[in-house]
């Protein structure tokens, strides 16, 4: 892509907003502007926007989101030709940033850009784009929320981390964790076929991906959706190393949705109303996305609450309120996992979909598991029985794994193919000893 890729449409925007400000300091009678705005070079920008085909008025609320990512001083450059002193123009709107030197667009730029002082002309532009365009309920343009009681048009106009990143690049990468974005994107090279759970606890989860599959034909085609939620909720609780992660991964992976899993510890915020905004960035770029919410340790947020002492206490069950409203408004899969269900309080489990055990794998499941976890170049010495290992030792996939890869690392270290039975025995202690069993 060429430098080109972008020079007509910043020269598109540049004479829209110069023809408003001539407009409105009395240099002409009209905007206008050559309405040639699209071009076609194969560029990602310029197929984005022969698919989405945005109108004239989007079109200008997109290209103000993107100019100061390709030009820093493009706004300041334009008002300057206007008001060389300086002066600050409070019609324009605008914003600076702690790290962005030059002005930002907000939504009081957009309303202006498009509708100058027209006050009639400017509630009709708020309602229909904020309302009505598909890049606004999408998520791919936003206007940050201001404190309250302040102009709601006075926030940021933000276009998407996703959209910018494909129309410089072609490519979309998954959001990067950070304290602001406490969400991971988890993925898993493993299928069905290696996840070793009882046919109960595997049909459940089979059930849910029928609804991942299936709920947009009940809901619509089937008019459940005026008498059911339209997301669902459940809860994956048992022992840790059972199996809780692997089997949201690969929920993701056969039907083809993101993974991604909620850090509750960073979510979480002493700072009053911090959390509610860390959680409603994850939403709101979750619900555009389909993706699969898997709040591990969700106990830690979601356990039983206690009677209401002093205002921390107040407060954290207003966050916990927040939460389980966005829970339940969300239109997707969330997967609550716990190692504890009796931790979880009680009222909330009663709206959960689906509740799904996971045990520690019987003696048949840890067999199958012990034969699994080693490469089939690894011997066993003849008088290693796993059978009689699966019987005597209750240990966990995650377990098992773990003592196969420290086995498996000792044989390359020694330049050996075959394990005794010492040395497996050995790793097995080790295994239950970290796990305090030992």
């Amino acid at each position: 892509m060429t430098p080109y890729s972008f020079h007509i449409p910043l020269q598109y925007l540049r004479s829209y907003i110069s023809g408003r400000l001539a407009l409105h300091f009395g240099k002409t009678d009209d905007v206008t502007v050559d309405a040639d705005a699209y071009w076609h070079d194969g560029s990602p920008f310029a197929l984005w926007m022969e698919e989405q085909q945005p109108d004239a008025d989007e079109y200008v609320c997109l290209l103000l989101a993107l100019a100061p990512h390709l030009q820093p001083s493009f706004y300041d450059d334009i008002i300057k030709e206007y008001l060389p002193d300086g002066s600050n123009f409070i019609d324009f709107g605008g914003s600076k940033s702690l790290h962005h030197r030059g002005t930002l667009p907000t939504g009081e730029t957009l309303l202006f850009i498009l509708a100058g002082n027209d006050v009639n002309r400017r509630v009709e532009l708020q309602h229909r784009l904020l309302h009505g365009s598909v890049f606004f309920r999408k998520g791919i343009l936003s206007i940050e929320t201001v404190p309250y009681g302040e102009p709601m048009m006075g926030g940021r106009l933000v276009l998407a981390e996703e959209t910018l990143e494909f129309w410089l690049t072609g490519q979309i990468s998954h959001p990067r964790f950070s304290s602001e974005f406490a969400a991971e994107y988890i993925s898993t090279s493993r299928e069905w076929d290696d996840l070793v759970l009882n046919g109960y606890t595997l049909q459940q989860i089979r059930e849910i991906e029928e609804w991942i599959k299936h709920h947009h034909t009940l809901l619509h085609e089937w008019q459940f959706g005026q008498r059911m939620k339209r997301g669902y909720c459940a809860l994956f609780h048992g022992p840790p190393g059972t199996g809780k992660t692997m089997a949201a991964t690969l929920l993701g992976k056969s039907t083809g949705l993101d993974v991604f899993r909620i850090d509750l510890s960073k979510v979480v915020s002493k700072y009053i109303g911090e959390t509610e905004k860390n959680l409603s960035r994850i939403f709101d770029r979750a619900e555009q996305k389909k993706w699969i919410l898997f709040f591990d340790e969700a106990d830690s947020l979601f356990g039983k609450r206690t009677e209401i002492h002093d205002a921390h206490d107040k407060y954290a069950n207003q966050e916990v309120g927040y939460l389980l409203q966005r829970i339940e408004s969300y239109n997707g899969l969330i997967i609550l996992a716990s190692n504890f269900k009796a931790n979880m309080d009680e009222a909330f489990l009663r709206r959960m979909q689906n509740v799904v055990y996971f045990p520690v794998p019987s003696a048949t499941e840890r067999y199958i598991l012990w034969e699994r976890s080693f490469p089939e170049r690894v011997k066993f010495a003849s008088d290693i029985s796993l059978e009689h290992i699966s019987n005597e030792h209750e240990l966990t996939g995650s377990n098992i794994n773990n003592i196969a890869y420290f086995c498996c690392l000792k044989l390359i270290s020694n330049q050996k193919e075959e394990i005794t039975s010492p040395e497996l025995l050995y790793a097995i202690r080790r295994e239950l000893v970290k796990e305090g069993k030992g």
